[in-house]
Parts: structure tokens; sequence; C-alpha cells
């Protein structure tokens, strides 16, 4: 199976099944616990990640899924594979917040060509191949004038450690005394949707896994924003950080980066 048309309507069906889910899971799915690298995770994260992997199993015998609750972070991705975030944005999840979401792509050779984001508690789902908004703000030129959304290590209270933090911190520093405004979603698939929708100018992704962005990097390109990597040129998975938005402000955010 190739047709964007047709993995889009097998990633839509996985979704819906976790989705449903979702819908009639208790609180007690919701209670968080740590994992070795300082991230919080649910029983509501393996489960959806099950429950997705099978349906994609299923209808796309012979395609891998990675997923962040069973993959090795780190490792390289097959060349064609699903690439799956469960729960996209965990933290709030566990807290009751509504900024989370499904986030599932289809990856051929490192090149997001699916993909599908859908916040629940939102009752909203975005999709590649897909509508264009209607009516949607045109994104900003400049970082000056540009709300831009942060995530990631560095972005909050994070307990990742080292030099990796430092830079993050430092490139952070630097977005918020050139942009107009920072937000911080806790979400890097909704941080990549709110630019392929118009709601941010841009956003920093800061050290992104495949799961955590791949299928809003197929949203942002799909309507036209430049995604890039740390050295200003198109994003990769290896790269420590992301940035997303119009060709001139994504250039200058990967500038900030280098800098650091």
């Amino acid at each position: 199976m190739t047709d964007r048309r047709q993995l889009l309507t097998v990633a839509e069906a996985a979704v819906d099944e976790a989705v449903a889910w979702l819908a009639t899971a208790g609180e007690g799915w919701s209670t968080a616990r740590f994992k070795a690298s300082g991230e919080e995770v649910t029983a509501a994260d393996i489960e959806v990640e099950s429950r997705v992997t099978r349906v994609l199993t299923a209808r796309t015998p012979g395609v891998p899924v990675v997923g962040e609750e069973s993959s090795t972070a780190g490792a390289p991705l097959p060349a064609r594979c699903w690439v799956l975030d469960p729960i996209d944005g965990t933290m709030n999840f566990a807290r009751g917040a509504p900024m989370y979401a499904v986030s599932l792509a289809y990856v051929r050779n490192g090149n997001p060509l699916v993909g599908v984001v859908e916040a629940p508690s939102l009752g909203r789902r975005w999709t590649t191949p897909g509508r264009r908004p209607e009516n949607a703000r045109p994104p900003a030129e400049d970082v000056g004038r540009a709300v831009v959304g942060v995530s990631g290590t560095g972005a909050g209270t994070g307990t990742s450690s080292g030099s990796g933090r430092g830079s993050a911190r430092r490139v952070l520093d630097r977005v918020q005394d050139e942009a107009y405004r920072v937000r911080m979603q806790g979400s890097m698939a909704l941080d990549l949707v709110g630019v392929a929708e118009g709601w941010l100018d841009a956003c920093v992704c800061i050290a992104p896994k495949p799961w955590d962005v791949a299928a809003g990097v197929a949203l942002c390109r799909e309507r036209g924003r430049a995604v890039l990597g740390a050295d200003g040129t198109a994003f990769s998975f290896d790269s420590p950080v992301l940035v997303a938005g119009t060709p001139q402000v994504a250039l200058r955010l990967a500038e900030l980066w280098e800098d650091s």
C-alpha cells in the first residue's frame, strides 16, 4: 500500500480506535509515573499504543510501528514505518488539561508522508493530505512579530540535564528576547499543528523524537511552512532541534540555536 489516501484511511481508523477507548477510560488510566528518562507516562499511553499498533499491524502487515512506549530512542527508523506518539502531552493528560494529542505518521526514508493528529479533549483532528484551513491569518514574516510556541527539554521544568539542556535554555532566552510572544502548550504535536493552522506563527521544539513531531512535520510542510533543523537546512530526525514557520522566521530561529 503506497497511495497516501489509502494510508490516511488506515491511519484514521487506528486513531479512531484510540480516541474511542480514551473516551471510556476511567481516571485510573491517567495516573502518571516517571520513566528512567524523567518523562511522565501513564497506563493510558501504553494501552493506546497497543490498540493503535494492533489496527496498523492488521491493516498494513509488514510495516513496522515505531511507538514511543515500545521503541528505543535514538534507534534509526526503518525505511518505511508508522511512527506513533500515543499521547503527546502526557503531563497535560495526567493533570486533566486538554492540550494533548494522539499523533500518528507514515514515514518513508525519513520523510513523513501522511500525518494524523487528534486532540480528543478538543474534539479536533488534523490530517495530511487534508483541507487547508479557511480564512487563516497570514503568518508573521519577522520573529519580532511572531507568536512562537516552545516545547521540549529546557522549555519548562524538565528533569533532563547536561550541556544540551544548557543550549536549550540559552536559545529559549533568545527566542523570548526576539519574539513578539512565546507560548508553551506542552505538546510538540499541537505546536506544529498551531503553525500549520495559523494560531502560532512559528515553533521551536527542543530534543524532538520522531514520534513527537513526525505527523506535525507532514502537516506543516503540506501547508507551505518551512521545517528546519539545527543547521538551518531541512529537518531530519537526528537534529537536536526543530523550528517551523515561514522560511524567513524559521531560518532566524535556527540561527538562534546555532549561536547558542
